[in-house]
């Protein structure tokens, strides 16, 4: 009979989510705390970061242990160290996940300072991979690995878009520097298209080469030594109007794995992120994207027996993170919205104090 010295206690880490929205296009945050909820290597405090009140996850409290607001990524990197010194004093933060794109510039400038002196930890890509992989960049990445990307344009001004037409054809992608993504049919649309997600995201547009397929998803992590820790390929079955996933299943495609691990051998990705894909009907691969984090489906991967959060967390923290090679195929995820009842003096905290 084993005595309780000689069984190694969990450790237990306290963790720190951006992404608390749960809109039509969702952010990781939730499923990202999901997946740290089911470790069964460590036991996690979960503190989650906010921008705005209205973020279903602030409301989570089987979820969410505590919450605090930070500021907009605009407001720069000094303030938002000034915020997260302020909320380590209080609960010693081990490790933080950014969810969104826009926030991982500061995230990427602060890793260092936030590590030495307020020893939280990261696993995010390096400057130079988080923008060699832009969408305006990302042409130039693929023919650099050898890897088929749609042909693209960055443009400043609606008034160029006439002369690409003759160029690309129809239809063509419309995409924002940031998010957003739109199919034009005419160049009526592709006129519309580029004021409003201008108008929202800001210069500049990315004009794209549309290519005809079905659209295939990696969601994985690697070690930042060439070494994928994970990947787990989807196929989407529901897609909303905004191009959202809202229903998918595990495939099995060695091809694109072949092309994952490839990518992260050649690059040396560090962290989690989400490849695009589009696959032709002559079983051509094309990569439409690559997002610098996990993915909002990234809990599908743990229901097919890959909690690839858990590893990121245990690869930095050095407590013998798992390297999966295998997944179940046919695992699907359905998503679902459902109307969460919260006392208003909750909203009011969290509005009027930043914490809750």
């Amino acid at each position: 009979m084993l005595s309780m010295k000689s069984v190694k206690e969990k450790p237990t880490y306290t963790i720190a989510v951006t992404g608390l929205n749960a809109i039509d296009s969702p952010g990781p945050g939730v499923p990202v705390i999901r997946a740290l909820r089911d470790a069964t290597s460590f036991n996690v405090r979960i503190i989650g970061l906010s921008y705005e009140s209205l973020e279903p996850g602030i409301y989570m409290h089987d979820l969410v242990d505590k919450v605090y607001q930070v500021p907009y990524p605009a407001a720069g990197t000094q303030v938002m160290y000034e915020r997260f010194e302020y909320i380590n004093n209080i609960e010693n933060i081990d490790f933080l996940f950014p969810n969104f794109d826009a926030e991982l510039f500061n995230f990427i400038k602060l890793e260092e300072r936030l590590k030495k002196e307020l020893n939280i930890h990261m696993l995010i890509p390096t400057m130079e991979q988080f923008e060699a992989r832009n969408k305006t960049n990302l042409y130039e990445y693929g023919k650099k690995h050898g890897i088929k990307v749609p042909f693209a344009k960055m443009i400043y001004a609606a008034h160029e878009i006439p002369p690409l037409v003759a160029e690309f054809g129809f239809p063509l992608v419309i995409k924002g520097k940031f998010y957003d993504a739109k199919i034009a049919y005419t160049a009526e649309q592709a006129m519309q298209h580029f004021n409003k997600i201008s108008a929202q995201w800001g210069l500049p547009i990315i004009i794209q080469e549309f290519i005809h397929g079905t659209e295939v998803n990696v969601c994985g992590v690697s070690d930042g030594k060439g070494k994928l820790m994970g990947a787990v390929p989807m196929r989407k079955l529901y897609i909303t109007d905004k191009g959202k996933a809202w229903a998918g299943v595990t495939i099995s495609d060695k091809k694109l794995i072949d092309m994952t691990q490839k990518l992260v051998k050649e690059t040396k990705w560090n962290g989690p992120f989400e490849l695009e894909v589009m696959k032709t009907a002559d079983d051509e691969y094309y990569l439409i994207e690559i997002n610098p984090r996990f993915p909002a489906w990234c809990y599908l991967p743990v229901g097919a027996g890959q909690n690839q959060v858990e590893s990121t967390v245990n690869l930095v923290m050095k407590n013998n993170p798992v390297y999966f090679t295998k997944y179940e195929v046919g695992k699907m995820f359905i998503r679902y919205s459902y109307d969460l009842i919260v006392n208003m003096n909750e909203f009011e905290q969290i509005s009027t104090f930043g914490e809750l």
